[in-house]
């Protein structure tokens, strides 16, 4: 069943006053310190900004998506199935300004609508966030760190490879390689140290 948007999306500003004794808090009530560092980052409209170029605008938009992906990493979850544990969760639901979360199909589905655009303009946008950090920071020197990585997959996924796989010899794998920030941790892949140099200098 379709919904609408009034029954989909709301509006949150104020940052509510946490207290113990209240039985509306959650496990996931940390939130809320999120809450005010993306708004901050003003997250929400640069995000819709890497899909301004796609024609459909779906109920679930593109970059709703991608913020509840990041929120689902930062709650320390993998699996899209275990969006169910934190579904009807206050602080998730206003932290996405939304009344309900999209279910994993519809998740799957906006996911294999971005293109390549949108994907390049995603890397862009996060690039720049740590780019812009590391600025902040006013770091005399920078040490990067080039390392490979081993990313199991299964039967012949597209861009996979027999290699080297320590845990599972012989599978078909994926194998990026990593350019970290010693300083801070962040992740760099190879294409963009190019791009780091160039706004750093």
């Amino acid at each position: 069943m379709k919904s609408s948007k009034a029954q989909i999306y709301a509006k949150f500003h104020k940052i509510p006053h946490i207290r113990f004794e209240d039985q509306q808090l959650t496990s996931f009530s940390g939130l809320l310190i999120f809450q005010l560092f993306f708004k901050w980052m003003n997250l929400k409209n640069k995000l819709k900004k890497c899909f301004s170029h796609m024609k459909v605008s779906p109920i679930f938009g593109h970059h709703f998506i991608v913020m509840l992906l990041v929120v689902h990493l930062i709650l320390g979850f993998r699996r899209l199935r275990e969006i169910d544990y934190y579904r009807d969760d206050p602080p998730v639901l206003r932290l996405m300004g939304l009344k309900k979360l999209p279910d994993v199909s519809t998740i799957s589905r906006s996911l294999s609508q971005m293109d390549n655009q949108s994907i390049a303009n995603l890397r862009r946008l996060s690039r720049l966030f740590a780019i812009n950090g590391l600025q902040r920071e006013g770091f005399n020197r920078l040490t990067l760190d080039f390392d490979g990585s081993v990313l199991s997959t299964r039967r012949h996924a597209q861009g996979s490879a027999v290699g080297y796989n320590k845990v599972k010899k012989g599978a078909r794998s994926y194998y990026p390689l990593f350019c970290t920030i010693a300083q801070t941790g962040q992740f760099f892949v190879q294409c963009a140290c190019g791009a780091l140099n160039a706004e750093l200098s």
